[in-house]
């Protein structure tokens, strides 16, 4: 059975023995998948036989830059006007994914082949996800016709929520993490995906971690581990 190529980046599988689920971790924008995967180690203590893949986005980053990566365009971002317009936040997320079609394909094909290669089912693997990642993994997660065992979603949004309930096709359990000083994805876009998964009659969960700007502290990496652990095991 050939190895999981639609994608590329690093991985980390279980010491000894065959993985019994697998997590797959999407990065932000303008990193790759080594930002992320130094994350397994952490929790491969609450899930020794799990097997990680954190994959790099498929298109180089705009311009370039520093080598790293894109899962979609973010020209025109603007955090400021987002966090004070809802108007603009609502354009912003019915659009963030347009042209990526390509990309979504890769990453939906990526999912089943891991499965394919280990030899597990839908609800063994979880995907995790930070800032645009976490934008992908949700809107792929919610449409994907088995349904996954979970999705973390670190800092980041639900994309085309006015389309959800039109689209959505399983409910996996969602645990949502996000700093209330985040500069780069506004809190508000928390409250935003809250409502929208809520209508949707997704099973989710929303945790606000006072203080912390865009990234992963240990709270948010502990409230992971233990809903992975609690939706793979």
């Amino acid at each position: 059975m050939p190895a999981p190529d639609a994608l590329s980046g690093p991985s980390k599988l279980p010491r000894a023995g065959k993985p019994t689920s697998i997590v797959v971790m999407l990065h932000g924008y303008g990193a790759d998948g080594n930002d992320l995967i130094g994350l397994a180690p952490y929790f491969a203590q609450s899930l020794p036989k799990t097997a990680f893949y954190s994959p790099h986005a498929p298109t180089p980053l705009e311009g370039g830059w520093g080598g790293g990566r894109q899962w979609a365009s973010l020209r025109n971002y603007d955090p400021v006007l987002l966090k004070r317009d809802p108007q603009a936040r609502a354009e912003k997320l019915a659009t963030a994914l347009e042209g990526t079609d390509e990309t979504l394909a890769a990453v939906n094909k990526f999912l089943d082949q891991v499965m394919e290669f280990h030899e597990l089912p839908a609800n063994k693997l979880a995907l995790l996800g930070f800032s645009q990642g976490t934008m992908v993994s949700i809107y792929v997660g919610l449409r994907r016709k088995q349904q996954l065992g979970g999705i973390v979603g670190y800092s980041g949004a639900v994309l085309a929520p006015d389309k959800l309930n039109a689209e959505i096709v399983t409910r996996p359990p969602v645990l949502l993490v996000h700093g209330d000083a985040d500069p780069v994805v506004p809190i508000e876009m928390l409250y935003d995906g809250e409502r929208a998964l809520k209508a949707a009659n997704v099973p989710y969960e929303a945790h606000v971690v006072p203080e912390l700007q865009h990234g992963i502290d240990g709270t948010g990496a502990a409230l992971a581990a233990k809903f992975l652990k609690d939706k793979l095991a």
